[in-house]
């Protein structure tokens, strides 16, 4: 909370890889989640780029494949009622945070600060990874597309894969044990 938000992904993946670097000298996978997809990939990128490492496995969930560019306008720049507004329609917040004016004061600047990260993110061409990718989806997401997922099999020369589970951008949540399930049975 007294730390200066990250809204640069590049700059936040700069400042993390070195803090996980030590872990990465047995065989790791990246996992991430919407805003988590980008970060995963740009650290899976850095750390081949920079230690020539690779993670045995990618999995990204919930977000497009970069470059695909964004079919929706910005919303980190809305006003703070609309941006509030926009949270509740994603449903990702839950209702009590979001009715709770203090609490919501005190994150309102985090959470706007990852949605610019996600929003400003801009793709910088370089080889695909060399490792397999999962990538999974909500079939209500009406934000992210099948199409949209698939897209990130351009982005490794070995194994890709899109399953889609029933929910919506959130169905992380509500396909939990079938998501590990799929995870576990990808890394074995």
């Amino acid at each position: 909370m007294r730390e200066s938000a990250f809204t640069d992904c590049r700059l936040l993946v700069e400042a993390f890889v070195p803090h996980i670097i030590h872990f990465l000298n047995k065989p790791f996978a990246l996992f991430g989640h919407s805003m988590g997809a980008i970060i995963a990939f740009e650290v899976a990128r850095l750390v081949r780029r920079q230690y020539g490492l690779q993670p045995a496995h990618l999995f990204v969930s919930g977000r497009r494949a970069p470059p695909v560019p964004s079919r929706e306008p910005p919303t980190y720049n809305l006003p703070d009622a609309e941006f509030t507004d926009e949270l509740r329609r994603l449903n990702g917040t839950p209702a009590q945070v979001l009715e709770h004016s203090e609490l919501m004061q005190m994150v309102l600047g985090i959470i706007r600060a990852d949605f610019m990260l996600t929003q400003t993110y801009a793709y910088t061409p370089e080889p695909p990874l060399s490792c397999p990718i999962s990538i999974f989806g909500g079939l209500e997401d009406e934000g992210v597309r099948r199409e949209d997922l698939a897209a990130w099999c351009k982005h490794t020369t070995a194994s890709c894969s899109l399953k889609m589970f029933a929910g919506d951008h959130f169905f992380l949540q509500t396909a939990e044990g079938l998501l590990l399930q799929t995870i576990r049975q990808e890394l074995c």
